[in-house]
């Protein structure tokens, strides 16, 4: 790890910055933001920093942000524990991932609350050096629809209840960022209201809402859909549904999963070309799994049978995924055809610009966190920064 008051001076690269790539470039960080940028060409002074070249097929892109994560190395948001989210915010950057939000699920009501407080807390505290960055919580459910529950436990699902939100909001210090929940139910359009009103991103997710009742959830706020496709009313020609209403509805952007297993890599490749870089967020919805080899695991208090890339419940439902964020970024490459800059915009800027950062996060630019992946040629994660600070890099076999 490199000290966070050490200047670092990347050379050689190609540089994906915020509005144009500049080949063989150069990135200067100080004191964790990116101090300069721009093109060898010029000469550049190395005096007092640390120089690190950067074969020139590689490219520097912004970190990657995933606003939808439960756990990884065996560690889970639910977990309530400082040393579990200790072991996610340092394995994170091993993908690629700079920045997260916490993600909880529906369970019951005491280990939400205790989750949600060492969240806080930790948020708040939180060291800077050479690990991710928690942004803040993702509450996906316990205010969802039963029948899109998915591997969200059913008997503590609960309709939206305002007053206990706003205690949970109290509880982690103000800390939920998105709130997941199902629109169509009863409260659900006056707690999309509040969220908006507060600042809180309202995402519409294990839903079996109509295309009309997500219209009116626009209407009251809602602007985000939680892993499209996956537990929520399809599309169907006489109902176009929660994905005809993202398809349609520029003012919802939709997270995916792009692992080839929740979505058909052809659905992916439709719902690019139908929402464009712009209107999609690549998330992992990982598990405690990831990172670790087959066999059995909890989720929500639940078994999950981990096999070969894939997570299920015994009765093979899919609970959360053991993809890596990086890996989302090469499949999209790969389903899509999309350039490396839109991908770019599905993981790095558009989460940043969600959640209300991308005045310090999402994009390679002068006074930005410098949080900074390097590609390899092969679209593998090189190294990572994270606010300045080397947070991984491969080893060579």
């Amino acid at each position: 790890m490199t000290p966070k008051d050490t200047s670092i001076l990347l050379k050689g690269i190609r540089i994906y910055s915020e509005d144009h790539v500049i080949e063989n470039g150069y990135i200067k960080i100080m004191n964790q933001k990116i101090a300069e940028l721009g093109s060898l060409a010029e000469p550049v002074n190395e005096d007092g920093v640390e120089v690190i070249e950067v074969p020139s097929q590689f490219h520097a892109v912004p970190g990657f942000i995933d606003v939808h994560i439960h756990g990884v190395n065996g560690a889970d948001t639910m977990d309530g524990t400082k040393d579990a989210l200790d072991t996610m915010v340092t394995a994170l950057p091993r993908e690629g991932t700079t920045s997260f939000l916490a993600t909880t699920m529906t369970q019951d009501g005491k280990q939400i609350e205790k989750a949600l407080v060492n969240a806080g807390e930790y948020i708040e505290t939180q060291a800077s050096e050479g690990k991710a960055e928690v942004l803040g919580l993702h509450l996906e459910g316990p205010f969802v629809n039963a029948n899109k529950a998915g591997a969200q436990p059913v008997q503590h699902i609960i309709d939206p209840d305002l007053a206990l939100f706003k205690e949970w909001k109290k509880l982690s210090k103000g800390k939920i960022k998105l709130v997941t929940l199902a629109p169509e139910r009863p409260g659900g359009l006056e707690m999309i209201h509040y969220l908006k009103e507060n600042g809180i991103v309202a995402s519409i997710g294990h839903t079996d809402a109509t295309y009309e009742e997500v219209n009116d959830a626009i209407v009251a706020g809602a602007n985000h859909v939680t892993h499209l496709f996956n537990q929520m009313r399809g599309l169907h020609h006489r109902e176009p549904g929660v994905v005809g209403a993202a398809f349609l509805r520029k003012e919802l952007t939709a997270e995916i999963i792009v692992d080839g297993v929740h979505v058909h890599p052809e659905m992916v490749n439709l719902a690019f070309k139908t929402k464009q870089s712009e209107g999609l967020i690549l998330i992992t919805d990982s598990m405690r799994a990831k990172c670790l080899k087959n066999g059995m695991y909890e989720l929500g208090g639940q078994e999950v049978i981990v096999q070969d890339g894939k997570a299920v419940l015994a009765d093979g439902t899919l609970a959360g995924s053991i993809l890596k964020l990086g890996h989302a970024v090469k499949n999209i490459l790969a389903y899509t055809g999309c350039s490396l800059a839109e991908a770019i915009v599905m993981a790095s800027v558009n989460p940043a610009k969600q959640l209300n950062v991308y005045d310090r996060k999402g994009s390679i630019a002068v006074g930005k966190d410098a949080d900074i992946v390097i590609l390899d040629d092969n679209m593998d994660v090189f190294m990572t920064f994270c606010r300045g600070t080397l947070a991984y890099k491969r080893e060579e076999k």
